[in-house]
């Protein structure tokens, strides 16, 4: 059987002007995730990347590590789901009920735990597909989007190739959710519990795909440092 392996990006500039770079934290992730896979022996046959800066240079790093790596290609199929633009298009209904929630989105490094529970409830919102924005990608496109990006690559891999695909949180989840048939709520639970350069493996032979393991951060946990370990 061939293997896919899901890899987050490293930590992002999270609360910043430019979310899509990543911090020195986040590049020090991907440099010790990069050491990890190639100190493990694993060879890889091909490297793809969403086309956000934040996934390029996460897989550009882990790549530096092996003595040997394929070059990385990009395929935007990968990106992640437009975020802000979702929050811009839903956040104006939220007001009545959440009048903070502007103050909150601003300052949202200053303000963590009441991001994340309006960022949930938009997420709901934008699943559930109960809103007028005609220009926000809604869910179902983004699984389509996801699903041809999968499909791509089954139709061009061969046999037992060994694949790494860099790419982010929401991508992982809407693949999870495509592959198990889980309920999209329960993946998005499963999605604030993605470690940034975390590791989900796929597992492939023809067109059959199953998920074989899910958010390992192994080459984080080991260095028995806390810090190391982000979500955002």
């Amino acid at each position: 059987m061939g293997s896919i392996y899901l890899i987050r990006h490293g930590q992002a500039s999270f609360g910043a002007e430019d979310y899509d770079v990543l911090s020195s934290l986040g590049e020090r992730q991907s440099t010790l995730l990069g050491s990890h896979l190639a100190q493990t022996g694993l060879r890889l046959d091909r490297a793809v990347s969403g086309s956000l800066t934040r996934q390029v240079h996460t897989g550009r790093l882990v790549l530096e590590q092996f003595g040997q790596a394929p070059a990385l290609e990009t395929d935007a199929a990968f990106n992640e789901f437009d975020a802000e633009g979702m929050i811009r298009a839903l956040l104006p209904a939220l007001l009545p009920s959440e009048p903070q929630a502007l103050d909150v989105m601003r300052n949202a490094a200053h303000n963590r735990d009441e991001f994340q529970r309006l960022f949930v409830n938009l997420i709901d919102t934008w699943v559930g597909g109960d809103y007028d924005a005609p220009a926000l990608q809604s869910w179902q496109a983004f699984l389509d989007q996801v699903n041809g990006g999968l499909q791509r690559l089954l139709e061009q891999a061969h046999g037992r190739e060994r694949i790494a695909v860099f790419t982010s949180g929401g991508t992982i989840t809407a693949l999870i959710h495509l592959l198990t048939g889980m309920p999209v709520a329960s993946a998005f639970a499963m999605n604030w519990q993605i470690v940034n350069t975390s590791l989900s493996c796929l597992k492939f032979q023809g067109a059959r795909v199953t998920l074989a393991s899910f958010n390992s951060h192994a080459h984080l946990q080991l260095l028995n440092t806390p810090s190391l370990i982000t979500y955002r």
